[in-house]
């Protein structure tokens, strides 16, 4: 059985009586080194020291000795499809195996007794909540690609409600049986740039009641009551494309999304990664148009697009082509008079940076804290989303900020973070560190200039995998984005190593989350577990139950159900349930 190294300067222990901490930053975003937090300034290009924060405790380790909790977790069971084509269930199904993966070390026989557990975690990752009634969506480029929307969008409130659910539930780590510390998101905790998602985000996060919906509260305006036969139309007799396919008819299901919902918050502290989706309106444009800045807010909506014109649309958003949106306002523009009126809102504006942080700071949000939860007021003067914390005594976490405010949805780090980056891991050399981005390192390759620092020289992931492998205290870059699981082992010619793991999205079919643990196996190396889990709700669906469980697990089977959606996302058996080796003396 594992034994938990106590996060308060103690031997690792095995037995009740410790109280297990974690040292989570309460007040602000901190680098840590050497007993002191560190934050940049607003016109600062070094780090200037700021005061200690007081420590938060994590959840209590259970009596020794510390056993396993693969409760609620895939390592037990994983919502599996039934029946052939058309329109499928789910059920229960098989778990999924853990598998060791030796590909940076070798496993060596009776580390399962030897081993102390050193920190535990859950990610959460591309949850995009959204605002299904916003003005400023692409819904219509489905006309082209049936793969442009989700039909499970209106219920992304009460999906992330039951994934908080679930990680309450959890009463220990899978493979450890170490308390949790921490639970961090991996950016697009928001779906478009829009203060009523990042609202709706922090306040299922934190806890409290969040009405998905937006303009008249009291009547839903979007696709899914347009008429417009692409759009699944759940309470309308019209034969739909998807109803063809097998998609049900439900009475009073819209009016059941937009319904309140009540999130208990997270139970142990958490932490915020920002994704491009957070920092840019639709994930892929940069801020300065006025004319689409008022579009937002405004009451006009455009339901459809003629499938050529929906192509051209796609294909310059895939290959950059229009960063800044301006073709897009364009296209706005020439069809104001096929747009649907909708009621004005405000609360849809799109946020900046310094806004991103501040929700973050409001006392509203502090749920189980830290206050900011990694932000910073250095941060919102300074205009950065990039931090670190302190996670136990030997263990470090960093936050990146990957996004590219001069458009387009890959990503890069400029200089100034690049620099920061390798300060902060070679101040913190004595401590083992875990890297957390939105972007992965494959999907780091837009080095647009960002148009608050145009003379700032981007870099991109191959910048970032070099920099990361020029420290030894370096374990995992944990990261999101492609919607897919996926575990890459990566070296460097001077012998370190580390771990990047990307993990599927919250939005798309299979709908996970993951839980990572540290484990030091007392004999040269190291142990990262990480073990996936689903939402909380159920896998089986009913089509008569449109409660807030009821309709989380609806959500899950919608996605699965969505058309021509990409398949694979649960990634293979060796990027699920892992031991991952890694040597370190």
């Amino acid at each position: 059985m594992s034994r938990l190294r106590s996060v308060a300067n103690g031997p690792a222990v095995n037995g009740p009586a410790v109280n297990r901490r974690t040292v989570l930053a309460v007040a602000g975003a901190m680098s840590v080194s050497a007993g002191a937090g560190y934050a940049l300034r607003p016109t600062e290009s070094e780090a200037a020291p700021v005061q200690e924060a007081p420590v938060a405790s994590s959840r209590r380790a259970p009596g020794a000795p510390l056993a396993p909790y693969t409760r609620g977790t895939t390592l037990a069971t994983v919502a599996t499809p039934r029946g052939g084509p058309g329109y499928r269930r789910l059920g229960d199904g098989p778990g999924w195996a853990r598998v060791v993966r030796r590909d940076l070390a070798t496993p060596r026989n009776g580390r399962e007794d030897r081993r102390t557990a050193l920190a535990a975690f859950v990610q959460l990752t591309d949850l995009h909540l959204t605002d299904v009634q916003h003005p400023m969506r692409l819904e219509y480029l489905r006309s082209h690609d049936p793969r442009a929307w989700r039909p499970q969008e209106a219920l992304t409130v009460q999906g992330a409600v039951a994934l908080v659910e679930r990680v309450n539930a959890l009463r220990g780590a899978p493979a450890t049986g170490a308390p949790l510390h921490f639970a961090i998101t991996t950016g697009d905790n928001t779906d478009n740039n829009a203060k009523t998602e990042l609202e709706w985000y922090l306040t299922v996060m934190s806890g409290g009641r969040v009405t998905p919906s937006s303009g008249d509260v009291r009547h839903y305006e979007g696709v899914q009551d347009s008429g417009v036969a692409q759009y699944w139309q759940p309470d309308s007799p019209v034969r739909d494309a998807d109803k063809r396919r097998g998609f049900p008819h439900l009475d009073g299901y819209l009016a059941a999304a937009t319904r309140e919902v009540l999130s208990p918050g997270l139970n142990l502290p958490w932490y915020s990664t920002v994704g491009n989706h957070d920092a840019m309106p639709l994930g892929c444009f940069g801020h300065g148009d006025p004319y689409l800045a008022e579009f937002a807010v405004g009451g006009r909506k455009l339901m459809s697009l003629p499938a050529a014109e929906a192509k051209r649309l796609q294909d310059a958003l895939k290959a950059a082509a229009d960063p800044l949106g301006h073709a897009f306002r364009d296209l706005l523009k020439t069809h104001a008079r096929a747009m649907r009126a909708i009621t004005p809102d405000d609360r849809r504006a799109p946020f900046t940076p310094a806004e991103y942080v501040r929700a973050h700071l409001d006392p509203a949000h502090t749920g189980m804290g830290p206050v900011g939860h990694g932000y910073s007021t250095a941060n919102a003067e300074a205009g950065t989303q990039y931090y670190s914390f302190r996670v136990a005594d030997d263990v470090i976490g960093v936050s990146l900020d990957t996004t590219d405010p001069g458009g387009h949805y890959q990503g890069s780090i400029g200089t100034a973070q690049l620099r920061w980056l390798e300060r902060t891991l070679r101040e913190n050399a004595d401590s083992h560190a875990v890297v957390f981005s939105h972007h992965t390192s494959t999907t780091m390759d837009n080095t647009r200039p960002d148009p608050a620092r145009p003379t700032e020289h981007r870099h991109d992931g191959a910048a970032v995998l070099a920099a990361l492998g020029r420290h030894r205290n370096v374990l995992a870059w944990v990261n999101g984005h492609v919607h897919r699981n996926a575990i890459t082992p990566h070296t460097t010619p001077d012998g370190n190593a580390f771990w990047e793991i990307s993990t599927a999205s919250h939005v798309d079919f299979p709908q996970l989350a993951r839980v990572i643990e540290i484990a030091d196996n007392r004999d040269g190396t190291l142990s990262l577990f990480t073990t996936l889990i689903e939402s909380a709700a159920p896998h089986r669906t009913d089509f008569t139950d449109l409660s807030q469980t009821g309709l989380a697990a609806l959500y899950r089977e919608l996605s699965l159900n969505r058309a021509g959606d990409r398949t694979g996302l649960a990634g293979d058996r060796t990027d699920r349930n892992t031991e991952l080796l890694l040597k370190r003396g």
